[in-house]
């Protein structure tokens, strides 16, 4: 079992009703439906937080989590916080992605609104989060930790030898000739006497072969060479179809000699020379092949998709009746007649999500049985929200390649699609191509260079956010779940969340982790800022508190081994002498289960659990709790199946937790409970446990069953 914190969802429903005993939801009452006339013996109970004995707990606050939009309001949602909390937990809107753009602006403009309204409220809130891996800008942290451009002369070029001919190392000729006259003489040099004035080419002999060549491309033939008399020869390169051409002169000394032969005609080229209108002798000691490439502002492209479909497998698609397969080699899609351009669609899913703000090309050879024209585009399956269209690709009845290019416009674009509904006929497809560009003129930072960069853009986001709150945010979840369920060192312990090693079912893509970068001891420089800057800010420093936050701390299939790890790393952080971490947030995302030997298992762990915070000495806060509940066969229960014996068995379920927390956890260590979601999930439109029963309210806001055990668990636990 694992729980995933994404986002908070408050659902605001038209019709509100309210129980009658907060004053504040006064004028939203209305008649309820005869199904909750027996639940109407809940509206004599008063506002949760009354139920907590102040006398004994004075510095206990309970908390819930809200949407800031929501709170920001003054309406339902805010008027429900303030009377029944002491606290109140964004679900977003403190969060990096929610305040730092993709190009790494800050705008805390609603965080200081929040503030303002909550200061004024008189309710405090606990901040969430400053480093977590999750909910951060990846294309502006991956962009800071980029490989960096080399200065370079943008015209510099580089010689490339493509083939050296050492004539020391032959005893004999090694190549074809066409004469008789070459030899290899005692002294390791080619040698080539001619005792009459011919044509060129009546004297002729290979000097390199096998070299690989462009068609079309520039080359150069350097020899050191010499002659009993000053002269020249002919040089040829290319293949028995075609050659390219020069003249090569040379003198009585030994010196090397370069001519250059243009457009050469050939893949797999010879070196040719011709000297029959020398009269006398000719020597040389090697030969080279080369050519001139440029070593400024290289290009790489980055292959995203490369298919020339010689796997025999089409593309995805669908629509229209349309067909798409592949016939020798060469992707065939049909579509039978005209619609919308997107009724009939074929494409590949990306494994990893493209890069939001990266430009991506596409290339392909395409032709079609009739002139016509096809759209290109990039979409997030999730909600089949669009993320770039390339231009429209025409197309004709002879094969053409085509490149167009567009810009990734979002986060999660998992799908490239091509749109052909309007097309009627065959189109046909080869070589295509997406990918994107890089400079080849970088090298990658040190890994001491990207500490460096991240600590610094740790300590700009610490600051403005602690700078925006002005002191009033007195406690954090200074980072937010830093433990995998990973032990791959042997160590009794696990790992730290990264990258190669998460809990988060594949998708460490959409993740920044910052410990991957920072080390092991990354926990120590959040805290370090946090501290300075709440300071700087106003703030007491002897008020401020500052929280390890993670989920599954409860976990029995383990034995709490999560939390076990989790004390351990804190000890570790804690050794330099100067880190201090006050507290520990334990998230409790649970559930209540029908199969009871599986609740008491849930139920001694969550015991263990708090036995085991007690013994740390630290702050304990119950950061998110919520509850769902699984039938006896394992399967979760929805909002709309729950019975009454499933209601009460949650209400005690609560009751049961708050009552431990408040019986084990000694006082001075109790800093607080925030229940997570105050109204059930909705069945739709919803990212957190969708359509399960996690409210002490449901979507109209009536009190539930749960509401008393929350209460009773309050009530009974500040009172011992």
């Amino acid at each position: 079992m694992k729980y995933y914190n994404r986002i908070l969802l408050l659902v605001m429903v038209a019709g509100v009703t309210v129980s009658c005993a907060d004053a504040p939801f006064a004028d939203f009452k209305t008649e309820k439906p005869e199904s909750l006339t027996k639940y109407e013996y809940l509206n004599e109970y008063g506002d949760l937080k009354s139920y907590i004995d102040r006398t004994t707990h004075p510095n206990f606050k309970l908390g819930t989590g809200i949407t800031v939009s929501d709170f920001l309001k003054q309406d339902l949602v805010y008027s429900l916080a303030v009377s029944n909390y002491d606290d109140v937990t964004a679900g977003n809107a403190m969060k990096y992605s929610s305040c730092v753009d993709a190009k790494g602006n800050m705008d805390f403009g609603t965080v200081k609104k929040f503030v303002k309204t909550a200061k004024a409220a008189g309710i405090s809130i606990y901040g969430h989060t400053i480093c977590w891996h999750s909910q951060q800008q990846n294309t502006y942290l991956n962009g800071l930790i980029a490989d960096k451009e080399i200065e370079i002369d943008p015209g510099a070029t580089e010689d490339i030898q493509d083939a050296f001919v050492d004539y020391s190392q032959y005893d004999e000729y090694p190549f074809y000739k066409m004469t008789e006259l070459t030899i290899i003489n005692g002294n390791g040099e080619l040698e080539i006497t001619n005792n009459e004035a011919l044509e060129n080419w009546q004297v002729q002999y290979f000097c390199a072969d096998g070299v690989s060549t462009t068609k079309g491309g520039n080359y150069k033939i350097t020899a050191l060479i010499k002659g009993s008399s000053k002269g020249s020869l002919g040089v040829n390169m290319g293949d028995w179809g075609a050659s390219a051409s020069a003249s090569l002169e040379f003198s009585t000394e030994w010196k090397e000699v370069t001519v250059n032969l243009n457009a050469v005609p050939a893949t797999n080229s010879f070196v040719v020379f011709q000297s029959g209108a020398f009269v006398g002798t000719i020597q040389m000691k090697w030969l080279k092949v080369s050519h001139t490439e440029s070593t400024g502002g290289v290009i790489i492209k980055m292959p995203v998709i490369e298919d020339d479909f010689s796997s025999g497998t089409a593309m995805i698609g669908w629509g229209n009746n349309s067909t798409r397969e592949v016939v020798d080699g060469v992707h065939e899609m049909t579509n039978p007649s005209e619609t919308n351009p997107w009724s009939a669609q074929a494409g590949y899913d990306f494994t990893t999500p493209l890069t939001e703000g990266t430009t991506y090309f596409l290339t392909m050879k395409i032709k079609g049985t009739v002139p016509g024209s096809i759209g290109a585009a990039f979409q997030k399956t999730d909600g089949y929200a669009g993320r770039g269209d390339f231009p429209s690709i025409s197309i004709t009845t002879d094969w053409e390649e085509v490149t167009v290019f567009t810009n990734c416009t979002g986060d999660g674009t998992d799908r490239f699609l091509l749109n052909y509904g309007k097309y009627v006929g065959t189109i046909y497809i080869d070589d295509l191509s997406i990918y994107w560009q890089k400079s080849g003129n970088t090298i990658p930072l040190t890994p001491e260079e990207k500490k460096e960069i991240l600590t610094n853009e740790m300590e700009r986001w610490t600051k403005g956010m602690l700078g925006a709150c002005d002191g009033y945010v007195k406690a954090w979840d200074v980072v937010n779940e830093p433990i995998s369920g990973r032990d791959t060192d042997g160590d009794g312990y696990y790992n730290l969340q990264s990258a190669s090693q998460t809990d988060d079912n594949g998708v460490s893509g959409e993740n920044f982790y910052w410990q991957d970068y920072l080390g092991d001891d990354y926990v120590r420089i959040p805290i370090k800022f946090a501290r300075k800057y709440f300071e700087e800010s106003g703030g007491n420093p002897d008020e401020l508190k500052l929280f390890i936050n993670d989920y599954n701390l409860e976990s029995d299939w383990d034995d709490n081994k999560k939390l076990k790890s989790l004390i351990h790393w804190i000890e570790r952080w804690e050794s330099d002498g100067e880190t201090k971490v006050d507290g520990i947030g334990t998230q409790m995302h649970v559930s209540y289960f029908m199969n009871p030997a599986t609740q008491a298992s849930k139920e001694r762990a969550i015991v263990n659990m708090f036995t085991l915070l007690a013994s740390t000495g630290k702050l304990i806060k119950i950061t998110e709790l919520d509850m769902g509940i699984i039938d006896a066969a394992g399967e979760t229960i929805l909002t709309e199946n729950l019975t009454d014996e499933m209601q009460q068995n949650m209400s005690d379920f609560y009751q049961f937790i708050i009552e431990k927390f408040f019986e084990i956890i000694p006082v001075a260590q109790q800093y607080g409970i925030t229940h997570w979601s105050p109204t059930d999930s909705p069945s739709e439109n919803s990212f957190w446990r969708k359509g399960q029963p996690i409210g002490l309210w449901d979507l109209n806001y009536n009190r539930k069953p749960v509401y008393v055990g929350f209460l009773e668990g309050l009530k009974n636990g500040t009172a011992k």
